[in-house]
């Protein structure tokens, strides 16, 4: 049945595509190679660097995705910038030997290749020399950051040397100086022990090649990069590396495709698709259509609201609109990240979400309002609590000088500072942990009593 819809997707496109596939004896995926005529047109018009990402699904079948890079690769929209996918038959010389020739094969500007940007563990590097003599194979800055990223949540470091990691990681994701590697490199050196270290991190933060392009971007730039790319990874992810069918999650990754990008990338090159096929309707992500959602929640807002809690919520939903979001679907409860901000959804009536911004004013938050503009939906007045409703004529001022807003507020400046000094107490050593135990024991004792039961 995957088969099946394999092939109803290759009609369904709206331009040529390219789509080889085998099939073993079980009826199973064996190999797989897809590229549209409009990914073609973007690999043809930025052929100067490759970057090569592979996904492993649960079955153990890699998907390796083409993208093009370089700071000259200006693309907007979710996988705006991959020209390629293939499934191999093996992780094999054979196998991957196989892919590339067939990725040449389709594309002749595969000879105007200088560098190809790969993940730090690529272990196939003689196949891509022998298969793209010219080019320069390097780690790729985005995946030796989210190595060391993942690196720092892993070890058992404690909050401050953590968080100190993670502030230089940032600022050298941000402006690759040699000042910020080197800064970088020697707080690796220092605060990791040596065994729990890899020894290739000095290769990667002092070789100035791996980060010469992108030091050509500047900040912003360089954010909006790393951040595309992490949307770019984790939805590949979320369709091919959770799916345990390979066959309906690179179907349900294609479709994904088709309905989110294409023609939206090659127009904004201003190339002209080689096709004569008409221009297809206007797709749900398109910016017209994505201008009217956004006006529905906007009125809805507006309409069900009072005065002042529009103002918050369109504050909120002006934040959503300049930042990227991803969202991921439970079955009770959804996931939405804006930028790096993770948080935790409630979509049933009312709804609800963990941000400081909801907690605080039961307000729908940018992230409920995210929600709300993906599923092109808008705000209904069972999801915020009577006295936000239009019929309310209490002020902002009213509210947000009430003595509940007041007693809100220090409710939630306790609970995160009772979160922090949790943390603190988990991710330190028992010495420290009897030292600032006995600390927190002493104030309880001051402020309320040693003859009161206080659970700390």
């Amino acid at each position: 049945m995957a088969l099946t819809m394999l092939n109803e997707l290759l009609l369904e496109d709206p331009s040529p595509s390219m789509l080889l596939y085998q099939v073993s004896k079980p009826a199973k995926l064996d190999t797989l190679n897809y590229q549209s005529n409009f990914m073609q047109d973007i690999f043809a018009h930025f052929p100067d660097t490759l970057f090569i990402h592979r996904t492993y699904n649960p079955t153990g079948k890699v998907l390796y995705t083409f993208l093009v890079d370089g700071p000259q690769v200006q693309l907007e929209g979710h996988l705006a910038r991959t020209v390629y996918f293939a499934i191999p038959a093996k992780e094999d010389a054979e196998g991957l030997t196989q892919m590339f020739q067939v990725f040449k094969m389709f594309n002749p500007a595969w000879e105007k290749v200088c560098t190809i940007l790969v993940d730090p563990y690529f272990f196939p590097l003689p196949i891509l020399a022998m298969e793209f003599p010219k080019a320069e194979v390097l780690p790729s800055a985005f995946h030796i950051c989210k190595f060391l990223q993942d690196k720092f949540y892993q070890l058992s470091l404690e909050q401050p040397v953590k968080q100190v990691l993670l502030t230089a990681l940032q600022s050298t994701m941000c402006s690759a100086t040699a000042g910020n590697l080197r800064k970088l490199h020697a707080l690796l050196s220092n605060c990791i022990p040596p065994d729990q270290l890899t020894k290739q991190h000095s290769y990667w933060l002092l070789n100035d090649r791996i980060w010469l392009a992108h030091r050509r971007r500047s900040q912003a730039e360089s954010s909006h990069y790393f951040q595309g790319l992490e949307v770019t990874t984790r939805i590949l992810s979320q369709f091919f590396g959770t799916t345990p069918s390979v066959e309906q999650g690179i179907t349900s990754l294609l479709r994904f495709m088709q309905q989110n990008s294409g023609d939206k990338a090659v127009l904004s090159l201003g190339l002209s698709p080689q096709s004569n096929c008409a221009p297809s309707d206007v797709s749900p992500q398109s910016p017209k259509v994505e201008q009217l959602v956004e006006d529905c929640i906007q009125h809805s807002l507006h309409t069900i609201c009072t005065e002042p809690a529009a103002q918050l919520c369109l504050g909120e939903l002006a934040v959503v609109q300049k930042s990227m979001q991803l969202i991921g679907s439970g079955s009770e409860k959804v996931n939405v990240q804006i930028l790096e901000d993770t948080h935790r959804v409630q979509p049933q009536p009312p709804a609800s979400c963990n941000c400081y911004f909801n907690q605080a004013f039961h307000l729908p938050c940018r992230h409920i309002l995210a929600m709300l503009s993906a599923r092109h939906q808008v705000l209904q007045p069972n999801m915020l609590p009577p006295q936000w409703t239009a019929d309310c004529a209490a002020s902002l001022d009213d509210i947000l000088g009430s003595k509940c807003s007041e007693n809100l507020d220090k409710h939630l400046a306790v609970a995160l500072l009772t979160e922090q000094v949790g943390q603190l107490l988990q991710h330190c050593s028992q010495e420290e942990f009897e030292l600032r135990y006995s600390t927190l024991r002493r104030l309880a004792d001051i402020w309320i009593g040693p003859y009161e039961q206080v659970q700390l």
